[in-house]
């Protein structure tokens, strides 16, 4: 049992835990959530020790093996296999007092060793490391390239397989979905319900805390506070909490009844699709946590677009990828992702963009932003198109050296007159006022951006965005470094946006809040997926079981094909 009784907890001069006390007993499943500052990393290095109480009493069994996932970037040549083998502890302690039996010439030593190694799982480590790897995305043509060829994000990926591979009685994950995509996603859940030890997560994801977690704990007001329940039972119990204080509600009336506004509006008018159904009971969520959603200490609008073409944009014929490296020979041809694209976004449509990894979800996207021109076919667009682009890497379009108030003095530089709103004069005090409104104010607004949380440069982003009055929204991952209540606020201003929206998300509740509709870009073409995201992650399972099926059942030909010595 994890035992924490009145402790107390500094950082510099801040109190961020208060005389706070809680127990975990063996096997439970823990969310912890809070606002940013609230003080959940200082407790999650409480538990895995790297910090040390100020006053209490705070304890965990001293026999429990602990996990979590490293936040370095792994710098080695190693393969991608060998390197989730050396998470698992316990087998590099056998693999250890083998080494040591065998020196010292002790048979009996030896005997207890080599039983140890093999009770530690020595014979299936490979096999075991390369499940979670290819759960996590992987390709199987990649299990053993080194693991510096990889891409940052696919580093950890590699860090969280890493963290899996170690028999742990304690798993500690803080925001391990990040750096993930919607099946790697729907994986890890299915991993992590399986798993029989005790684990806490901060995620900003509701419905992967609701799928992995049977209980919460809200750091608020420097205490932590136990619910019973999954995500989504917290905020049924916060809200009515909130109900019965009458100040808070008398304050939040406006905000609850222009929320209410937009849901009848839209309830309303929603068409029997299966997908407009499933965001129909989203809104009707948002109804009922409404009081939460007014708590906020965060939320924005998108402004009324100046006009609204009708179709947005046509694709004809199109193909979309990427040109041919510059250093690559002449007459390389360039790397077609998806083709023979014929399709039409109209004025008003949430699209919510599926597709594996690599399938080119993001390619499609870029392409549609002007960030990549088309290999083959055209974009036409309609007139007045106006292009809000969210890029996966916030820093693509971020100056890391400017400062939020530089990056939106060049906005408004580059903005003719003719197409900025009422309010918007570009003057240093109008911009300074509006990035107030997206929580940056006082020095904030000359610090470089290059110094920033990703939840900050994120934030900057969709400040610079709503500022521009796009009509067409192009987010790809907006998500990624958002805690729950900016992506609360986010669902909101999406859905009362009078423009169209195409988004690329793993966060399944911010789908299915916003999209009445869905692309699926699968085996080089985009093509309509005709049921909601239940349907989608079964389709995901099913796929990844085809997968798997398929490899064994190749792995049994090449056995049977082997010549035996």
């Amino acid at each position: 049992m994890i035992f924490v009784k009145n402790v107390t907890l500094r950082r510099g001069i801040k109190v961020v835990l208060d005389s706070a006390s809680i127990t975990f007993t063996p096997g439970e499943k823990v969310g912890l959530v809070g606002r940013n500052g609230a003080g959940k990393s200082s407790f999650f290095a409480l538990l895995n020790g790297s910090i040390h109480e100020d006053s209490g009493e705070f304890s965990i069994p001293a026999q429990w093996k602990m996990a979590q996932v490293a936040q370095d970037m792994p710098e080695t040549e190693q393969s991608a296999t060998d390197f989730v083998i050396e998470g698992d502890t316990v087998l590099l302690a056998a693999q250890a007092e083998v080494a040591a039996a065998e020196a010292s010439d002790d048979g009996m030593r030896m005997a207890h060793a080599y039983m140890d190694l093999h009770d530690a799982g020595a014979h299936d480590a490979a096999a075991r490391a390369q499940a979670l790897i290819l759960g996590l995305g992987f390709s199987a043509a990649e299990l053993n390239n080194p693991v510096n060829s990889f891409s940052g994000g696919w580093r950890m990926r590699l860090q969280l397989a890493r963290a899996l591979m170690c028999p742990s009685d304690l798993l500690l994950l803080d925001e391990p979905t990040n750096h993930l995509d919607l099946d790697a996603l729907v994986w890890l859940e299915a991993w992590l319900k399986r798993y029989t030890g005790t684990m806490v997560v901060i995620s900003h994801d509701r419905e992967f805390l609701d799928a992995v977690t049977q209980v919460t704990v809200h750091v608020d007001n420097a205490k932590l506070i136990r619910y019973g329940g999954n995500y989504s039972k917290f905020e049924d119990m916060r809200a009515e909490q909130l109900v019965l204080q009458q100040a808070a509600m008398a304050k939040q009336a406006d905000k609850i009844a222009h929320l209410q506004k937009f849901i009848d509006r839209f309830k309303a008018k929603a068409s029997k699709a299966k997908q407009a159904q499933s965001r129909v009971k989203a809104l009707e969520r948002m109804e009922k946590i409404a009081p939460v959603l007014a708590d906020a200490e965060f939320n924005f609008e998108f402004k009324e677009p100046l006009n609204v073409p009708n179709p947005m944009l046509s694709m004809l014929d199109a193909s979309f990828g990427y040109p041919p490296p510059e250093d690559a020979p002449a007459g390389t041809p360039p790397t077609v992702i998806v083709r023979n694209i014929n399709r039409s976004v109209l004025a008003g449509q949430r699209i919510g963009i599926l597709g594996a990894n690599g399938q080119g979800k993001s390619t499609l996207v870029k392409t549609v932003a002007h960030a990549l021109t088309p290999i083959a076919g055209e974009i036409s667009e309609g007139k007045g198109l106006n292009i809000g682009y969210f890029a996966q890497q916030e820093l693509d379009v971020l100056d890391p050296a400017a400062s939020p108030l530089l990056h939106m003095t060049r906005l408004a530089k580059d903005t003719p007159v003719h197409l900025r709103g009422p309010g918007q004069s570009g003057t240093e005090q109008s911009l300074r006022t509006f990035l107030g409104t997206f929580n940056f104010s006082g020095d904030m607004v000359h610090q470089a951006v290059g110094t920033m949380s990703g939840g900050e440069k994120a934030r900057l982003v969709l400040c610079m965005i709503v500022w521009q009055r796009p009509n067409l929204l192009l987010l790809d991952e907006p998500t990624n470094h958002l805690d729950l209540a900016t992506r609360e606020a986010l669902g909101v201003a999406l859905n009362e946006f009078e423009g169209t929206v195409m988004l690329v998300s793993h966060d399944r509740a911010l789908l299915r809040a916003v999209c009445d509709e869905f692309w699926l870009v699968t085996k080089g073409g985009v093509e309509p997926f005709d049921g909601d995201l239940d349907d989608y992650q079964q389709f995901l399972l099913d796929e990844a079981r085809r997968v798997r099926e398929a490899a064994a059942a190749s792995a049994k030909r090449s056995a049977a094909a082997t010549p035996r010595p």
